[in-house]
Order: structure tokens, then sequence, then C-alpha cells
């Protein structure tokens, strides 16, 4: 006599109806960049304010602390919502100039006002070049990728100034940081206006497959969803 049929195992199951099991969630998240990017121009505009002597140096502490607390939180929490929207080059780059901040926030703490130091000036100078990675890959998205690129040059000048202690370097480095945070007010206000379909609107130079969000629709946006990371089977 036969004994009862066993349900088939998982693997023995045909394709088609485990794809039919198989249901992806998807959550609406808010477009990370006009948060991340305004902690940013805070950060930017209070260095600035000491390279250029605006400030002084009696006022770091205030500066760093302030930076400790708003920006590097602000930038992170951007990067997380980044992650979780799928959106690598927005949490990637986010998480690194939170870092960055963070670096320079602790470093003016606990050094002797007006000090420089080569060591971080060399740190400097590297996350510089790291934020190429995600500058290169926001190509569809102009003014985000300039935003980006901006501050890996702001970093970069101020690692040189760090590392020579030349005041022409750290003058240049203020300089900078006040442009990058025009640039950045500007990007933070362009995509606030895109995520609320505000009637006046600011060119944040979309092209590309920074397009197709706003292009395609839903169908189209979530094809090859299955290849995404925490998807697919391994990262």
């Amino acid at each position: 006599m036969c004994g009862p049929m066993s349900e088939p195992r998982h693997e023995d199951r045909p394709r088609s109806e485990q794809l039919e099991m198989t249901r992806i969630v998807l959550r609406p998240t808010g477009n990370p960049l006009p948060l991340g990017f305004m902690a940013l121009a805070v950060a930017t505009v209070g260095f600035s304010c000491l390279q250029l002597g605006i400030l002084s140096t009696s006022e770091e502490s205030t500066v760093a602390l302030a930076v400790l607390v708003l920006t590097v939180p602000l930038q992170l929490l951007a990067a997380i919502i980044g992650f979780g929207a799928r959106d690598p080059i927005a949490g990637t780059g986010m998480a690194v100039v939170s870092g960055v901040w963070a670096m320079l926030a602790v470093s003016t703490l606990t050094s002797p006002p007006g000090s420089s130091s080569p060591a971080l000036g060399v740190l400097l100078m590297t996350a510089a070049l790291a934020m190429v990675v995600p500058a290169t890959a926001a190509g569809g998205k102009v003014v985000a990728a300039a935003v980006m690129i901006g501050s890996g040059v702001r970093f970069a000048v101020t690692g040189i100034s760090e590392f020579t202690g030349s005041g022409g370097w750290e003058t240049t480095a203020g300089v900078l940081g006040l442009v990058l945070a025009a640039m950045a007010l500007y990007a933070a206000l362009g995509f606030v206006l895109e995520e609320v379909d505000h009637p006046v609107r600011l060119p944040v130079l979309r092209r590309g497959a920074g397009l197709k969000p706003l292009r395609d629709d839903l169908e189209e946006q979530v094809e090859g969803i299955a290849r995404s990371a925490g998807v697919r089977h391994q990262l």
C-alpha cells in the first residue's frame, strides 16, 4: 500500500509556483538628498567662517559641536533613508560626507585652537578621492553630482591646508566652502520643489537614468527589482 502523498519539498516545486508565492513589498520614502544637503550647508558655512577669519579661533569648539550634533546625525539619517530607498548613490555619498564632518568636528574639539594637522590633511585628501565614487555614479542627477564633487574638492583643499599649514590654502578652502553651501542649498530647494510637485521648479538637470523615476510608470520602475540588493540572494 502506498502511504499518503507528502508535500513537495521547496526545491521540488515548479519555478512558476515559487514565483507566485514570492512577494516583494516596496515602502515609499521621501527623497533624503534635501535633508543631507541642507545639513551640509550648515557645516561648510561654519568651518568656512573659521577659515576666513570671520569667526575667531575661540569659536572653533562651538562650530565643531554644532556640526557634531546637527550635521552628522542628519546626514547619517539621509544615508539610511537612501539605502532603504535602494539608492546607493544617496546612501553612500551622505554616509561618507557625514563621517568626514564627524572627523573634522572631533579633530577640532581635541586640537589646540588655530592648529593644523598633517595627519588630518592626509585623511581629508583620501576622503576627497572617495567622494569620486558616488559623484561619478550620480551622473543622471547633475546637480546632486556637482554637490558631491564640490564636497570632494572642499575636503581636498582643506586637507592641503591642514597638511601644509598654509594660510593661502586655508582661505581658498573657506571660499570654496561658501560656494559649496550655495550649491547645496540650491540643490536642496530644487529637489524639495520637485518632490512636492510645486508649479515653480528649479532645474536639477536630471538626465538619462535620473529621468526614469519621474517619467516611467510603476511597472517600468520595478522591472529588474529581483536583482536589487536586499532582494537578490547575495549582495
